[in-house]
């Protein structure tokens, strides 16, 4: 990797994103050599159901400023963010999509995937809380195809995050996401 690479999770209140992008930023500050990285946050007064959206940006040099200004990926896990965010992706960039919430794409010049990331946790996984599990295993995917962080940094930052008695379910939600995204084919 040469250069910046910006990454949004954007949603809603209790899906995640602010863990995904906490988890994405220290997998790359911790268990990767020389990146510098920061990772901001944005969230509405609501507990749950409000905006949220959360940023990290990697770089090979000092990080000059905080925020995403073109984000190289995006993990859009509702169809309000997609309205909002999905024109900001860098021009060949990348955007995943949830299926379940975000069912009208707009037309943007990026790469886009439609992918069962709420479906995968409810439906394999019985538990909506691990939405965002699921979600950094795609994004894990795109890491190591872009060369950036390897998919067992996130997976080991993803364990040392979580509690005791849910590292088995939530390793197996970014197992599910990584073969989603490695199954998947761009729109």
């Amino acid at each position: 990797m040469a250069g910046r690479y910006e990454i949004r999770f954007a949603g809603s209140g209790g899906q995640g994103v602010i863990l995904a992008a906490v988890i994405t930023g220290e997998a790359a500050s911790v268990y990767e050599d020389d990146l510098h990285v920061v990772q901001s946050q944005s969230y509405g007064p609501e507990a749950r159901g409000g905006k949220s959206k959360a940023e990290v940006i990697i770089s090979t040099e000092p990080i000059d400023y905080p925020k995403a200004i073109r984000p190289n990926l995006q993990v859009i896990l509702t169809q309000q963010a997609a309205e909002e965010y999905a024109p900001e992706t860098m021009p060949g960039g990348r955007i995943i999509y949830d299926d379940f919430f975000v069912t009208s794409l707009p037309q943007v010049d990026a790469n886009a995937y439609h992918l069962p990331i709420v479906r995968t946790a409810r439906e394999k996984l019985g538990r909506d809380i691990v939405t965002n599990m699921v979600a950094l295993g795609a994004v894990a995917r795109v890491l190591e195809l872009e060369k950036i962080v390897r998919p067992e940094s996130i997976k080991k930052a993803i364990l040392g995050k979580v509690p005791e008695g849910t590292k088995q379910l939530n390793s197996q939600a970014f197992d599910e996401g990584y073969a989603l995204f490695k199954n998947s084919l761009h729109l």
